[in-house]
């Protein structure tokens, strides 16, 4: 190989510059601890204090070593492509992020070569060739090169045609099965199937108001993350609108308009733009978008004028809490002012003078009144009556004075002249969330605290009450139904349907709190969830609703379907794991493992194997008898240097594949005593039960160009072997063929999530897939539809020309 003087220099003593420091770093570090055992305790505090200066500033200077030796690197690559060696090169190179951050290092797919036995040539000159060149494997590969060769690997005997990609600096090497000889024909095509959005479980009751209407049509209208609901309360059916990209926070009625949050592609790389759908909801047809551009971090408040909703009322979420007024048919901006630097919670039009604005917030009720383009603002006065800190909420008696609800639990009457509170009424134990006027001037009140909701005469005198479970949390808001039904949105995501005579029943429930753990069930069409909630729900497909919910002692992060199908295992995040009954919902076996987070539970295919991964490092592994009842342990995968990610059974129940913290990749022999394979070539032909491990040749191709490593949060291959669904960090949900083991490989993208999406799972027949979101606590119900026949086995065996035979097709 031709070498450069420019590179062959520098490089070595920038290594030996390395090794150096380290061992000079050693030295000082083992004369500080001898140091300080010998001056005793009392200067002790001073040198452990100069001892982690020191390990910072040398954990400072190896990541500008890393980053030098990364610059290395890519000036290597760039001579090596300068010295034309007239060899066909590997297409579809990828570039992720550097190692340190002031430099960008290359993450190619490269294609490792064994040498082989050298032919015989008839001409001399061919011989120096490839004598000069370096051997090439017989699927035609790019030249080898050696600073890529993994150091940890074992040579082996015979030729085992690779890929390599880096994930930040770290080499991962993926061995090509035998049934693949000509990778570079590969075709990466989209998957026939294809997702629709069919269900929508949760509602986002915990940190918005204005969230819950009733429509003429029958439906209750509600949004979680980036959908809005139509939800038929007596048909039990859904519609979506789903224009949205980013979080919706308000929602008013008129005809039916919407406002959310939304999020230019990250194509055009914008920021974020805050905007306002209006749109029908008979037809779901938007009708008009306003204000993009003009709204500053979000959207906090929106109300339409009662005059056929003309004009539209928006106060930002900006430091001053800019409030706006535009025409609806035009989408022009009518007049605009800094509202206040405190919290603004409602805004509205006056019900008889679309002129007259009304906002409350922290501490203020603020009088507005618009008058040629220009605002003037009156504030309200409390006199002698005590000041709340909060003013939740408010509505129009038909006198049209103003009735506000606040943190004290008091409703106060304000004089629609006078801007002076005329009365007030002890209403709630705590915060007064909302008000709700009906026809004939009653009134309904939602206490926090006390969890009650109270019907008032027009005169504010109390005429029933009742109190929602406690479970359910606090009162939210409220919407009539017909005078007497209501429905009630609550604080943990349910919504309430019900009356004071009759009582309240949950039709919609939804987690509180991010979710990681996603399991569904081998034979049935139902599914658990489990998260940092505490809660571990059963959720059934067919009926959209939740069978069942316990609560644990501590967050729920994994968890997996005995085979059987009668029992399953969660994992919690201090090392405790537990396996519950799905008829009784009762404990019957659980242990401990280690005392940090578990990650991963998997069942081997027949069931007799139980295999937990957790941050510890470790794989437990444990003998299931009695139909998943009873766990003994069988022994522990050591190996990995990083916490454990996922994991995968192999179809014959006795090897493991699994992933780690630091992008590893470790096969394990379990049957012969949970031993570490370290020929991991040996592995390429292995079949798997199921494919959730992210990292692998399967599935290189789902890694989008820029990942760091981190933008997969996890993935779940079809039982038909036929596509992969992934779940990323950017809120997005991916279907790609199945198997994907080329860069950049096309892919379905779907939104609806405004979260990272923590996990994605198939039902056991692959009609449904189910995808979580973190923070946005929402769960989707995806239908498949569209496909084919096949297989993907014989989809790679049709795509490798130089393949002579390819395995049998694997059962659904």
């Amino acid at each position: 190989m031709t070498t450069c003087t420019c590179c062959s220099n520098w490089l070595p003593m920038k290594l030996f510059f390395f090794l150096a420091h380290s061992t000079f770093f050693m030295d000082s570090f083992f004369f500080f601890l001898d140091d300080a055992s010998a001056d005793g305790s009392a200067d002790f505090p001073d040198r452990a204090s100069m001892m982690e200066v020191r390990l910072q500033a040398q954990d400072d200077e190896i990541t500008l070593l890393k980053s030098s030796l990364a610059d290395a690197l890519r000036r290597i690559r760039l001579h090596d492509q300068a010295c034309n060696w007239r060899t066909p090169s590997l297409q579809g190179r990828l570039w992720l992020r550097g190692l340190g951050p002031s430099s960008i290092a290359p993450l190619a797919w490269k294609r490792r070569r064994r040498r082989t036995r050298t032919r015989k040539m008839k001409e001399e000159g061919s011989r120096k060739r490839n004598a000069s060149r370096g051997r090439t494997s017989r699927m035609g590969a790019a030249p080898q090169s050696n600073w890529a060769q993994p150091r940890s690997e074992p040579r082996t005997p015979t030729s085992a045609p690779s890929i390599k990609m880096f994930i930040r600096g770290r080499p991962i090497t993926m061995y090509i099965p035998s049934n693949i000889q000509n990778y570079e024909d590969l075709k990466m095509e989209p998957p026939p199937e294809r997702l629709e959005l069919d269900w929508v479980y949760g509602y986002r009751g915990r940190d918005c108001r204005a969230n819950l209407y009733f429509l003429p049509t029958g439906e209750a209208l509600f949004f979680i993350a980036c959908v809005v609901v139509l939800y038929h309360i007596n048909n039990r059916t859904q519609r979506h609108y789903h224009k949205h990209t980013d979080c919706v926070r308000w929602s008013v009625e008129d005809s039916l308009y919407h406002l959310h949050r939304e999020i230019q592609s990250n194509e055009t790389q914008d920021p974020l733009q805050p905007c306002v759908h209006i749109w029908d909801s008979t037809t779901l047809v938007t009708l008009q978008q306003i204000g993009l551009g003009s709204f500053q971090r979000g959207v906090g408040s929106v109300a339409f004028s009662f005059d056929s909703g003309a004009f539209l009322c928006v106060i930002d979420d900006s430091n001053e809490h800019m409030l706006s007024v535009w025409d609806c048919n035009k989408g022009t901006k009518h007049a605009e002012v800094k509202s206040t630097n405190e919290a603004v919670f409602a805004v509205e039009f006056n019900s008889s003078d679309s002129t007259n604005i009304i906002t409350c917030g922290k501490s203020h009720v603020y009088f507005w009144t618009l008058s040629a383009g220009q605002f003037t603002k009156k504030q309200g006065i409390f006199g002698k009556y005590k000041k709340p800190k909060f003013m939740q909420c408010f509505v129009f008696s038909l006198t049209g004075d103003v009735l506000t609800g606040d943190s004290e639990g008091n409703i106060l009457t304000w004089g629609k002249s006078t801007f002076q509170i005329m009365r007030q009424t002890r209403a709630h134990e705590g915060s007064v969330f909302t008000l709700c006027a009906l026809q004939g001037g009653t009134l309904l009140s939602g206490g926090g605290k006390d969890r009650k909701i109270i019907r008032w005469s027009a005169d504010l005198a109390p005429e029933r009450e009742c109190e929602i479970p406690e479970n359910y949390g606090a009162v939210r808001t409220i919407a009539d139904v017909d005078g007497e039904e209501l429905l009630v949105g609550t604080t943990r995501n349910a919504i309430l349907r019900g009356t004071f005579s009759d009582g309240f029943v949950a039709i919609v429930q939804g987690h509180v709190d991010e979710m990681w753990g996603l399991a569904t069930h081998p034979s049935q069409n139902i599914f658990l969830t489990c998260g940092h909630d505490r809660q571990v729900c059963l959720w059934n497909t067919e009926e959209h609703m939740l069978d069942w919910c316990i609560s644990l002692e501590d967050y729920g992060l994994c968890a997996d379907f005995c085979p059987n199908g009668s029992v399953v295992s969660v994992g919690l995040s201090t090392g405790r794991w537990m396996v519950l009954d799905l008829l009784t919902k009762e404990v019957v076996s659980e242990s401990i493992d280690g005392n940090e987070q578990l990650s991963v539970m998997r069942y081997s295919p027949d069931g007799s194997f139980l295999a937990v991964g957790s941050h510890d490092n470790f794989i437990y592994i444990y003998n299931v008898t009695e139909s998943g009842r009873r766990y003994t342990r069988f022994g522990k995968c050591n190996g990995h240097s990083s916490f454990i990610t996922h994991l995968d059974w192999a179809k014959d129940g006795k090897y493991i594949m699994s992933n780690s913290g630091d992008y590893e990749i470790l096969y394990w022999d379990i049957v012969a005593g949970c031993k570490l394979l370290r020929n991991r070539f040996e592995s390429k032909d292995r079949e798997w039960a199921s494919y959730t491990c992210v990292l692998g040749f399967h599935v290189m191709g789902v890694w989008l160009e820029g990942s760091d490593g981190t933008d997969i949060n996890a993935l779940c291959r079809s039982h038909s072997e036929r596509m992969v669904a992934v779940a990323d960090d950017f809120c997005k949900v991916h279907l790609f063929q199945y198997p994907c083991p080329k860069p950049k490989a096309p892919s379905h993208k779907y939104e609806g999530h405004g979260s990272h999406v923590t996990n994605v799972c198939f039902t056991h027949n692959d009609s449904h897939l189910l995808s979580m979101g973190g923070k946005d606590t929402c769960i989707l119900q995806w239908k498949v539809i569209g496909g084919g026949a096949g297989d993907s086995r014989e989809r790679l065996a049709s795509a490798s020309s130089a393949s002579t035979s390819s395995p049998e097709p694997a059962s659904s």
